[in-house]
């Protein structure tokens, strides 16, 4: 509980590692460097209810300026890393300045794959969304019959439609693979968002990828794509996943893969060095995977923090992630990695729906539309590791709740 804790990056997982130290009466000296000008804040609601204007930044902020004084935590707002030097147990920032440290967390998140110049990425009217000012600028010009094209159809991709529906923005979504949400969900999810989304206007298109940008004057003006045709647009969103930023331990010679791997402690291959949220490759069921959620990025850095309290209990990840589109929320819980059978099952509700995903008869993921039963009982179920007897989970007159008798 003494020594210096420099933690580099202000996102989810920084902000809750020095939250949950101080909960833990851990009184060491935290300095947090954050790269943006703002205080740490909620990054979910930036490309919803932000973006709708139903949501003021103020109340995004984890918390106000007073409780980083008032806990001794010093934050540094405008402050990028540019170098680690685990011989000499410093970090330097842009400015030169160096802060010395016993412990580091690199909690440097991930950064949207943005296209490349020569598909026309540098027009302007091209956006990706990851933080406020990405959201600020994409406010500006999400404006009632214009025409916007969605690059991607994972959750970034579709989410962004669902915003852009409901502001009056007419939108064509394209996605290379054979469907949407090809490598996160099953296609009986696919099949059910993709009907929504259609439904209410949205223009998608499958095995579709862009040829090119054209611009005009320096702004995108059309697009072409794989198949031949143009699109006229007024702007462009692309959500085409993204990458860990693990660039500045790599520098350091900390281990890297797809990701900063670190081991069942969140810690790196240097102990003194520990890594958390988007940024890092860490253990679960015996593989190395990347989890790109909030619920991982605050549950790994409390995990840290306790470690770094004391503690000795490694982390064990219990996967949960939730998509809102329209009046439509996808929860998931577990991680469907290796599937190799699902079950459909209908909900209460009109339209209610959940996915379950069995790998070797074990039950290990399960996607609720608009079925928030499903979803409890399947996370409580992985929670447990208990897997439901498939024959009736089919009855959809069957009650989920004798799975937790």
């Amino acid at each position: 509980m003494t020594g210096r804790l420099v933690i580099i990056g202000a996102g989810q997982a920084g902000f809750a590692l020095a939250a949950k130290l101080r909960a833990l009466k851990d009184m060491r000296a935290i300095t947090i460097l954050g790269s943006e000008d703002v205080l740490p804040y909620q990054r979910p609601p930036l490309s919803k209810k932000y973006l709708l204007g139903e949501m003021s930044f103020d109340r995004l902020l984890f918390r106000p300026d007073n409780w980083f004084a008032d806990n001794g935590v010093d934050i540094r707002l405008s402050n990028w890393v540019e170098e680690i030097d685990r011989k000499a147990g410093h970090v330097r920032t842009q400015d030169g300045v160096t802060h010395g440290y016993d412990t580091l967390a690199i909690a440097t998140g991930s950064t949207p794959r943005r296209l490349p110049a020569a598909l026309g990425g540098d027009l302007g009217g091209v956006y990706v969304v990851r933080d406020k000012r990405d959201a600020d600028r994409l406010a500006e010009e999400m404006q009632p019959g214009r025409r916007l094209l969605i690059i991607g159809g994972g959750y970034i991709g579709l989410e962004a439609a669902a915003v852009a529906r409901h502001l009056g923005l007419e939108v064509t979504l394209i996605e290379m693979a054979d469907r949407i949400l090809q490598r996160v969900a099953a296609k009986e999810t696919s099949d059910a968002i993709r009907a929504i989304h259609q439904s209410l206007g949205v223009d998608i298109r499958e095995k579709t990828g862009l040829k090119q940008l054209i611009g005009k004057d320096g702004r995108v003006v059309a697009a072409e794509l794989a198949d031949g045709t143009t699109l006229d647009v007024d702007l462009v969103i692309v959500g085409i996943g993204v990458t860990a930023n693990d660039a500045l331990a790599e520098a350091a010679g900390i281990k890297t893969g797809n990701g900063i791997v670190v081991d069942q402690f969140v810690r790196t291959s240097d102990p003194q060095v520990f890594a958390m949220g988007d940024c890092t490759q860490l253990p679960f069921k015996g593989q190395q995977v990347r989890l790109e959620s909030v619920q991982n990025a605050v549950d790994q850095a409390e995990a840290a923090a306790a470690v770094m309290a004391g503690g000795n209990e490694p982390y064990e990840p219990k996967p949960w992630f939730w998509s809102d589109q329209y009046d439509v929320k996808l929860q998931i819980a577990g991680f469907n990695l290796g599937y190799d059978e699902t079950l459909v099952r209908p909900g209460q509700r009109e339209g209610a729906m959940s996915v379950w995903y069995f790998r070797a008869d074990e039950m290990i993921a399960v996607d609720a539309l608009n079925d928030a039963k499903a979803y409890v009982t399947g996370k409580k179920l992985l929670e447990l590791g208990r897997s439901p007897d498939k024959s009736v989970l089919a009855d959809p007159a069957a009650d989920l709740k004798q799975f937790l008798a």
